[in-house]
């Protein structure tokens, strides 16, 4: 609206039916699609922009095929890993299945529903260091998640979140970091829910967001495989990709996310601004994307 757009509002919540109703009668120029889920299944977001696709409406963000792709953790690795792009050893289990990880992976390991996002499921209790944690937590995943437990090597040193803009011409906006002070040992070493929703949590073991600091040569690598892993998942307009740089300075994509949150002061958002991006210029840079481009 401060953009001088006509804005109105459809919520994609469980009735399929009302949302294309709603959809024809509006007949807008672009959807700025911020759909994370349907009825309460982060999977079926794929399904929004799919029907968005059939009614030939323009709208932001990645397709039905980059949140197909995205979506699924251990799709995701696979199809990067068949690249040549690292990403952590990992393995997943579906509910029913014998519990049994190959003998190349290695302890400490992180446990985590296949196909949530913002951290949901993750806590300290996911990063197990034998096989009776792995277990415990591979069944917790199952039980109070109904979904695929994917379990992959937790990866030491830094964690950051790197925003990607464009389509065709990408912009690789400055990292942020994920700053953990584990107190010797004791404080979190993931980005577990509470880490990243917690306030008063963060604050109580010190852990904050900031711009990340690297090299030139660090940098260089960073958005040479940012941008391979943005067009290998098919994202467009905007994205965010989580890594993680070794001690030794290894590049390990941790997770690909197609629909990260930019709302204003979130990660995106500063990272746009950090790179002199206002966030005003940043919404108005997506729209202008998927109005160009048109009905996918």
């Amino acid at each position: 609206r401060q953009l001088n757009h006509a804005v109105s509002i459809v919520g994609a919540r469980d009735n399929l039916q009302i949302l294309v109703q709603e959809l024809t009668a509006s007949a807008p120029d672009v959807v700025f699609n911020l759909t994370e889920q349907f009825r309460l299944d982060r999977r079926l977001d794929t399904n929004v922009a799919a029907m968005l696709e059939l009614m030939g409406v323009p709208f932001t963000g990645a397709g039905a095929a980059g949140l197909l792709l995205a979506r699924d953790k251990s799709l995701s690795k696979q199809v990067l890993g068949y690249h040549r792009i690292r990403v952590p050893g990992f393995t997943t289990f579906r509910p029913g299945q014998r519990i049994s990880i190959p003998k190349a992976l290695r302890y400490p390991l992180v446990v985590k529903p296949a196909f949530t996002d913002g951290s949901e499921g993750i806590s300290n209790a996911s990063l197990v260091t034998q096989q009776e944690g792995l277990h415990e937590r591979v069944r917790f995943v199952h039980e109070h998640w109904k979904q695929t437990a994917i379990v992959e090597e937790f990866i030491e040193g830094r964690e950051l979140y790197v925003g990607v803009l464009g389509r065709t011409r990408l912009t690789v906006l400055p990292g942020r970091e994920i700053y953990f002070n584990n107190r010797g040992g004791q404080g979190p070493v993931l980005a577990t829910y509470r880490v990243k929703w917690d306030d008063a949590y963060r604050e109580k073991w010190q852990i904050r967001f900031g711009n990340a600091e690297l090299d030139d040569s660090t940098l260089a690598r960073i958005s040479h495989v940012c941008k391979k892993v943005y067009r290998l998942m098919q994202l467009r307009d905007y994205g965010r990709i989580d890594l993680r740089i070794t001690p030794e300075g290894r590049i390990l994509i941790i997770e690909v996310n197609p629909n990260p949150d930019i709302a204003y002061g979130e990660e995106v958002a500063e990272s746009a601004e950090n790179a002199g991006i206002s966030y005003s210029a940043l919404i108005s840079r997506i729209v202008n994307a998927a109005v160009k481009r048109g009905p996918a």
